[in-house]
């Protein structure tokens, strides 16, 4: 290893550190925020500022100064749109930034019938949503435009395909759509995947808005941009990154769920309050789920809404949101949709967790009636995982969870990986 190799590794370990530092300062920046609205004290604290700027510059070089200046400063801008957003949240809006990529995600009851109040409609709209979601949705959608094209695709992971997408293709070649129209999602995962590649792809690019209708899709997938289609059954190998315009979260919809779905859309929300919200986390252990349905999705996109801005294409920090995900793409793969996504990601945590919280994630789990045994054939998932695409030449980085609300990155080649399922395997059948 070369200096340059070796300093670029040291920054790399330094920038995992830092991770892992920054979430224990924002759990302290998420009590400020709690102490704030109590006692009705403004975000903005000027004074504070400059004592934080005074006292973290007196142990840094004369030469680091300036930039360590620059960077506290972006901190304590981060620290304040936090606390923002999490008072906007409850009022049912949350601000994405991501510059002139930046978005608004709206949490409303009953936001399906007023969409174009939020969503510019008055053009040609192509509703892309699937015979698994009620019709009425779409319809309700279609109402609102001013040249609406539903087109009902088959549910089920196999739509997500490159036929598929070029179907979305020739019909808004068809229809004559242009730069200045746009495409929308009304549907789960599957859905707001493909019609977001599409869009991403029709004439290099044109407006995507996402309505989902599923849990899953609630929590996750819906924003980040993450748009892509599978291929010879491997999942999500062909996409881009393109980021809505707007994201409509209307809880209303998932009435229509059936249990099943709505817990393993919950498996996403377990996931990301294990590795950053241990006050989440003790809201599955302790409250009644149904009841606090619509807070886990608020405080589940919060989480997500600030990870994606701190690394939106996964180069880093972003890489946290695969917990589970690496073994779990397997067994969904190795399933052949037997499984629903959340339930193989729900599974794909437990080998990634110490043995001292595993029994906390299993009562979870099982309160939410999503499966605690893989019974997939395991060579055929250790096949799956070695094609997924957060697979390297040198191994993956995975991401493990030692202590609830916080976690760990690190590269590992795949008979680590391997050795961590085989070992929890072995321990599981003792």
């Amino acid at each position: 290893m070369n200096k340059l190799e070796q300093a670029r590794e040291k920054i790399n370990k330094t920038d995992l550190e830092m991770a892992a530092l920054w979430v224990e300062r924002m759990a302290a920046v998420k009590e400020v925020s709690d102490y704030k609205k109590e006692h009705g004290a403004p975000v903005l604290d000027s004074n504070r500022e400059a004592e934080l700027l005074e006292n973290n510059l007196k142990a840094i070089p004369d030469e680091l100064k300036p930039y360590y200046a620059e960077f506290l400063k972006a901190v304590i801008g981060v620290s304040k749109s936090y606390q923002r957003d999490r008072s906007s949240a409850e009022k049912g809006y949350i601000r994405l930034e991501l510059g002139d990529r930046s978005y608004d995600i709206a949490v409303r009851r009953g936001g399906l019938s007023y969409a174009k109040d939020m969503m510019n409609l008055s053009r040609k709209v192509l509703i892309v949503t699937d015979d698994g979601v009620p019709k009425q949705y779409a319809e309700t959608v279609a109402t609102q435009c001013a040249e609406p094209y539903i087109i009902t695709l088959p549910q089920g992971e196999k739509t997500k395909c490159l036929k598929s997408f070029e179907e979305l293709l020739k019909l808004m070649l068809e229809k004559r759509f242009t730069r200045g129209d746009c495409v929308v999602a009304v549907g789960g995962g599957v859905i707001g995947d493909l019609a977001g590649f599409a869009a991403s792809a029709y004439m290099r690019g044109i407006d995507f808005y996402n309505i989902p209708t599923t849990t899953l899709s609630q929590i996750d997938s819906s924003i980040g941009g993450k748009v892509a289609v599978d291929l010879d059954g491997y999942k999500n190998t062909v996409g881009a990154f393109w980021q809505p315009r707007f994201v409509l979260v209307d809880p209303d919809v998932l009435k229509t769920l059936d249990k099943r779905q709505v817990s393993a859309g919950l498996a996403e929300a377990v996931k990301m309050s294990a590795c950053f919200d241990k006050d989440l986390f003790e809201l599955f252990e302790n409250c009644d789920i149904d009841e606090n349905l619509e807070e886990i999705i608020r405080r589940s996109l919060m989480i997500k809404k600030s990870v994606v801005e701190r690394d939106e294409k996964e180069s880093g920090l972003r890489k946290v949101l695969n917990f589970g995900h690496t073994i779990g793409h397997g067994i969904e793969t190795a399933e052949n949709g037997r499984l629903c996504h959340g339930e193989c990601v729900a599974l794909g945590m437990l080998p990634m967790c110490s043995k001292e919280i595993r029994p906390r994630l299993l009562r979870v789990l099982k309160k939410l009636g999503l499966p605690t045994v893989i019974e997939a054939d395991i060579a055929a998932v250790k096949s799956a995982a070695l094609h997924d695409k957060k697979s390297e030449k040198s191994g993956v980085s995975i991401v493990t969870v030692e202590e609830i609300g916080s976690f760990k990155i690190e590269k590992t080649d795949f008979g680590g990986l391997f050795d961590r399922l085989d070992n929890y395997l072995k321990e599981t059948a003792i």
